[in-house]
């Protein structure tokens, strides 16, 4: 088991800068590669398009057949010549992020992910380094090229540290470390008891035993000042310190409304761990209900597709077991008494309670919709 804490660094300004550089010197690589890729990628097929059409038989020999390993060999046999400031950080810079583009392209070609895009100043700034590279003792990390940075705090877990990631956030620098452990220590407690999730905008869960429990909305909470600091930046001249400035405050807001929502969803997901040993949820399409314009940011503030995350992985963790019914399965229009189904204009998202007209039983929507989850959820989406 792979389990990853993020911890953030007291770099001086000397050691700020040389991060600052490092990740440079990945941005670069990885967009060196990239243009690379597709040019390299742009010649075989102008040459398989010039032998189809002449009828010549295709020569494998003369084809480029761009990869992560050829690309991070020819970097490395020009990076003297071309790019010798990539030589006074550490060589994992630029050696994993092109690494991370041939990542990049295998989720693409397996349908997982777009296609790749360049890396961006102010958004990317992060780089990598191998377990070779760095070491950690107590609240200090050696880094290659560097020395020892302070942290924040000790190292939660114990195992074969993998790898390691610097990058800048909110004006902080933080590194996430990845472990290899064997075994979590923490107890497993058995509650024996099973209940229904349904998600919801007016509370975030709606559980089958009647809970509900609201998320803090950290971005509506914040927005008139996120506008505002918008607006600041939009108002500052490209390139002068005080747009620097400005960036740093907006990127602030945005990591501190990331971080409530993320300590809010680790919050409850750990309690519905500790409290059930089953857990029903519904198979959202969240890719989709964001394009609702009406709905999108509401759902992105709530954090619907880490909800799920969190919840299955620590599940995993806890030998817990968590399950989904169908995407189209109709949990709120569905009676959990009689099974009858509504039209779908006789439940549009205005009625929040409503009279199955079989049974005459009244059902609030949300509670019937987490009922109904535990009772038809078959899809089992943790390890067995």
């Amino acid at each position: 088991m792979i389990r990853g804490h993020s911890i953030e660094l007291k770099p001086n300004n000397i050691q700020a800068n040389h991060f600052a550089r490092a990740c440079g010197v990945a941005r670069k690589a990885y967009n060196w590669a990239l243009h690379e890729w597709q040019r390299q990628y742009t010649l075989d097929k102008a040459y398989r398009d010039a032998c189809l059409a002449t009828g010549i038989e295709i020569d494998t020999k003369k084809l480029n057949k761009p990869s992560q390993a050829k690309l991070r060999r020819e970097l490395n046999a020009i990076k003297r010549k071309l790019f010798p400031y990539m030589l006074d950080v550490t060589k994992c810079a630029p050696q994993a992020a092109i690494m991370q583009l041939g990542d990049a392209y295998n989720n693409f070609f397996k349908g997982l992910t777009k296609y790749p895009t360049a890396r961006k100043k102010g958004r990317d700034d992060k780089f990598s380094l191998s377990n070779d590279q760095f070491a950690i003792k107590s609240k200090s990390t050696r880094i290659s090229n560097l020395g020892w940075v302070r942290l924040k705090e000790a190292l939660r877990f114990d195992g074969k540290i993998i790898s390691a990631t610097i990058s800048k956030h909110g004006g902080k620098w933080f590194v996430s470390v990845a472990v290899e452990i064997n075994k979590m220590d923490k107890e497993v407690i058995r509650t024996g008891k099973s209940a229904g999730v349904d998600l919801g905008t007016t509370d975030l869960l709606v559980l089958s035993d009647g809970t509900k429990i609201k998320a803090p909305k950290p971005l509506k909470a914040n927005l008139k000042k996120l506008r505002m600091l918008n607006k600041k930046l939009s108002r500052t001249k490209k390139g002068s310190k005080n747009r620097e400035k400005a960036k740093t405050k907006l990127s602030r807001l945005h990591y501190k409304i990331r971080c409530i929502r993320q300590d809010s969803l680790h919050q409850i997901t750990t309690k519905l761990i500790n409290d059930f040993d089953v857990l029903a949820i519904e198979d959202l399409n969240v890719k989709g209900m964001v394009k609702n314009r009406r709905l999108s940011r509401t759902i992105s503030d709530l954090g619907f597709f880490e909800f799920k995350r969190q919840l299955i992985y620590k599940a995993n963790e806890q030998g817990k077991v968590v399950k989904s019914v169908g995407r189209f399965y109709p949990s709120s229009k569905t009676c959990s008494n009689c099974n009858h189904v509504l039209a779908k204009d006789e439940l549009t998202l205005k009625i929040r309670e409503w009279i199955c007209p079989t049974c005459q039983v009244s059902h609030n929507r949300d509670l019937n919709a987490s009922i109904n989850v535990l009772n038809n959820a078959t899809v089992i989406l943790t390890a067995a």
